[in-house]
């Protein structure tokens, strides 16, 4: 059996692994698609992650340098890879009531050929319907902080909402608002083939930021008054500075990335102070969220799982291209580090 790891930064191949008997409470999976994350993950497969230095301290709500001679380092050799999983059970613990042999699941697993994940008060671990979309499946963890950009932007009918960074997030966040009721949607990123998928999918216009002047582009479609609601994706610092200067009066930025520190240049006593902009920093998984306690990252996983199954949110054109698992290790080095402007995201067919 295969599984696919990074055995030093940048470099990804399949190696063997031996089979493991499964647990009273697991069910083992045979994974028949799969896809890897192309953001944080892409971080540490090049063995630059931003934490290495540094952890979260829950007493102080922040994060701090570590005990000298603490430092993590990223381990290669064995440092597996992979998002999403989807495949059928095979195996079933003996306390196991929920999940059947033959069923259809997604779960958060490794790119490997079986996957043993816990089948027992396990709400992370989906069944996947008759005629449920394996590509739509492998996005359900981009749809969770796309859906809670969204909703922290306060995006309504009517509104003029920007999304700058159309990867996968990007691309759902574009879906999403348009389907919320915006009456203008805006498209932001450097790639064309991204800038296509989203005006398939909802854009009304698109930008290069590399080309134009965004902040000013923004206006010109407002007819002057700016974004109402813009969700930023990308983590670059001149996104940030074109949504502070296409942001509406009193709108929302909604700051789904996660940025890296920027450098001189970024200022925000400019149009931060004129447009009088909020901002908030949004992310899924952290809890409590805004709408805390009626919406929770169950709740949120729950509505995310169900608007992909059930057609409402397509992303079939974002999972692109598809290579075999055999391909795998050759196609994160191509598509997911060196040439990410070929991929929104990678899937993986077994």
């Amino acid at each position: 059996m295969k599984k696919l790891v990074a055995i030093k930064p940048r470099v990804a191949k399949l190696v063997e692994y031996e089979e493991q008997k499964i647990q009273a409470d697991e069910v083992k999976i045979k994974v028949e698609f799969a896809s890897p994350k192309h953001g944080t993950e892409i971080v540490d497969f090049r063995g630059i992650s931003p934490f290495i230095d540094e952890e979260f301290s829950p007493e102080w709500n922040l994060f701090v340098k570590r005990d000298e001679g603490a430092a993590r380092g990223i381990e290669f050799g064995d440092l597996p890879l992979g998002n999403m999983v989807c495949g059928e059970i095979t195996e079933v613990g003996e306390t196991v009531t929920e999940y059947a042999v033959g069923d259809k699941v997604l779960t958060y697993g490794q790119i490997r050929e079986t996957v043993i994940a816990k089948g027992v008060d396990n709400y992370k671990l989906r069944k996947i319907p008759a005629g449920g979309e394996y590509k739509n499946a492998v996005c359900y963890d981009p749809a969770q902080f796309a859906m809670s950009g969204v909703r922290d932007a306060h995006v309504r009918a009517g509104d003029f909402v920007v999304v700058i960074g159309l990867g996968a997030i990007g691309q759902i966040a574009i879906q999403l608002a348009k389907k919320a009721g915006a009456s203008i949607v805006i498209g932001v990123d450097p790639i064309p083939h991204r800038l296509e998928i989203a005006k398939k999918h909802g854009a009304d216009f698109t930008f290069d930021p590399t080309k134009v002047d965004v902040g000013l582009e923004i206006k010109k479609v407002t007819n002057k008054l700016g974004a109402d609601s813009i969700i930023e994706t990308s983590g670059h610092q001149t996104a940030l500075q074109s949504a502070l200067r296409g942001i509406a009066y009193g709108g929302t930025i909604s700051y789904v990335a996660f940025a890296k520190p920027f450098s001189d240049g970024f200022n925000l006593g400019r149009e931060a102070h004129f447009n009088n902009a909020k901002i908030v920093f949004s992310r899924a998984a952290s809890e409590p969220n805004p709408d805390y306690p009626r919406w929770d990252r169950k709740r949120i996983e729950d509505t995310c799982f169900e608007l992909l199954m059930n057609g409402y949110l397509d992303c079939t054109d974002i999972i692109d291209p598809v290579v075999p698992f055999l391909d795998s290790a050759e196609g994160f080095m191509k598509y997911v580090d060196q040439h990410p402007d070929q991929s929104i995201k990678m899937g993986i067919t077994f």
